[in-house]
């Protein structure tokens, strides 16, 4: 594929991931009542943010850093940092996510990870931390052999999307989740689809269009980084322009 689609395809991501942050801050700020950290419903906010931000959309940017042309040539340990970085970002921001959910049941003495929202959620945040784990100690620090990485390299690409899509799984049944609790006792239940209803399905389609669009980049084949000394006709980004 040419560059000029790459990139279309990253400015696409790019505004598609920075609506879903800014659709789920609207959410829970116009309809949820807005942020707080004291252990109320407006600490619970932060826990949609969060994720979605951290989980989704950082864990997505992350994890096409080496479909980006410009990491195909000269050194690739900057690539490498900035890989590890976005991630570790994204996992802190999970943390947090998962520490307002936490503080906000013990306050109100609500059972913690009993649905199926929280078991997904639970599992894509832990294998996250062992993904980042085994990715800083094997691929990033230099005392593994190139063997041990080759071996394990699948594992870890396949792991990223699975954990990508793991993450999705999650937002859509919180939302679900959120809007059920929420809704069942109103004047305006969610089976009425009323306004908050419709608007919150709409930010669950927003996520999936993003996450279904990463893993699509990360399956073409012409948009891989190429092995060290090779450079195929199936890696067609470097040589256009020559």
């Amino acid at each position: 594929m040419a560059v000029g689609q790459f990139y279309l395809f990253s400015l696409v991501l790019g505004t598609l991931g920075s609506l879903c942050v800014l659709f789920t801050v609207y959410w829970v700020h116009h309809w949820r009542g807005g942020f707080g950290w004291d252990g109320t419903s407006l600490m619970f906010n932060w826990h949609p943010v969060l994720m979605v931000a951290g989980m989704v959309v950082l864990y997505g940017a992350a994890s096409l850093v080496y479909r980006m042309p410009q990491s195909w040539v000269g050194p690739k340990l900057p690539w490498k940092l900035l890989h590890a970085v976005l991630h570790l970002v994204a996992f802190v921001l999970a943390v947090l996510g998962m520490v307002a959910v936490f503080k906000f049941h013990s306050h109100n003495h609500i059972a913690n990870l009993y649905s199926l929202h929280s078991w997904l959620g639970i599992t894509a945040v832990t294998l996250f931390a062992c993904q980042w784990f085994l990715g800083f100690s094997i691929f990033l620090l230099p005392w593994a052999s190139p063997w041990l990485r080759s071996l394990l390299k699948p594992i870890h690409v396949f792991f990223g999307a699975a954990i990508l899509s793991l993450s999705m799984a999650s937002v859509l049944s919180g939302i679900n989740e959120k809007l059920f609790f929420s809704l069942k006792n109103t004047t305006a239940p969610y089976s009425s689809l009323p306004p908050e209803a419709r608007f919150a399905n709409v930010t669950g389609m927003l996520v999936v269009v993003f996450v279904v669009l990463v893993l699509y980049i990360l399956l073409v084949s012409s948009w891989k980084r190429p092995e060290p000394g090779i450079l195929s006709d199936r890696q067609p980004l470097l040589h256009e322009g020559e």
